[in-house]
């Protein structure tokens, strides 16, 4: 087996930084949201908005509500796992965990994908692959290790635990759809709606409301409904149709990162030496992942 240095999809490596880059800021603008706001009415308020916005922009495109019974099931699976589950116990843990801690967690995503598709048997995981993830997951290590130190809330990384279980279930079901490359924008807004009309029941029921119009507030959901609401879904969907559910959940391990250094630039949490040279392992171990192989 050899392997080929010069067969990278550099497109794939363009989506995927942009999508982490995305991602990753959603924890700081979640961390400034529930400042003002109950963390479950506003992600379900977000989520109408992004959704109608994109079922519209959608319809524009000429993409139509036109999905077999399977592909129904793969867009409610995903709207809970992604946007109910992921999303609303990440939105719930920031009253108590740093944004950096919760961008940590969520980077385990690649080794919970390659474990579930290998018992699922969804995914063959190769030797190099399997390195490379070991490399990344290294790299998020050392980040947490110094952060976890830190007296956090047990329950919030709990929360974050298990929201990123549901998204790597949500990455695995999704997989077979997004390959497919169809209505993507459409998937995207109805899978928002669902998120939005299984959150609101919750928010009813736990939260009290209310709502501190503010300048932050404002900007943090603004960005938040546009670019890791919707902008980083569709190319999500579209990564994971172009390269997989393992190799597109290993941009995770930039999450650490990038979380970090936004959480640091606008909320001033402390950015360590420890955290710019995890990135470098964390990147090379996304490298060796997405070499091509030939046997």
């Amino acid at each position: 087996m050899t392997v080929n240095l010069k067969k990278i999809d550099y497109k794939s490596a363009l989506l995927g930084i942009a999508f982490v880059i995305m991602w990753s800021s959603a924890f700081t603008s979640a961390k400034v949201l529930v400042q003002y706001s109950p963390p479950l009415f506003i992600l379900a308020i977000r989520f109408l908005i992004s959704g109608s916005i994109g079922i519209l922009l959608a319809y524009l495109m000429g993409q139509r509500i036109n999905f077999s019974k399977n592909e129904w099931k793969v867009i409610i699976v995903f709207g809970i796992c992604q946007n109910s589950i992921y999303l609303g116990l990440n939105f719930i843990a920031m009253k108590w965990v740093d944004a950096g801690i919760g961008a940590v967690i969520a980077s385990t995503l690649p080794i919970m994908v390659a474990t579930f598709s290998i018992i699922m048997r969804r995914e063959n995981l190769n030797i190099l692959r399997l390195f490379g993830l070991c490399i990344g997951f290294s790299g998020v290590l050392l980040i947490m290790i110094q952060r976890i130190e830190d007296p956090t809330s047990i329950l919030g990384l709990f929360f974050c635990s298990v929201g990123a279980i549901a998204l790597a279930i949500a990455t695995i079901v999704v997989n077979k759809t997004a390959t497919k490359g169809e209505n993507i924008l459409m998937i995207v807004g109805l899978q928002m709606l669902i998120g939005s009309l299984t959150l609101f029941p919750f928010a009813l029921l736990i939260e009290d409301w209310f709502l501190k119009p503010t300048l932050p507030f404002f900007i943090s959901f603004s960005y938040t409904t546009i670019f890791p609401g919707l902008v980083a879904t569709v190319i999500w969907l579209k990564l994971v149709g172009r390269i997989g559910a393992t190799q597109a959940s290993s941009y995770h391990f930039l999450n650490p990162f990038f979380g970090v250094v936004t959480a640091a630039a606008l909320l001033s949490e402390n950015l360590t030496l420890f955290d710019y040279s995890a990135v470098i392992i964390i990147t090379l171990g996304i490298i060796i992942t997405q070499r091509k192989i030939k046997h």
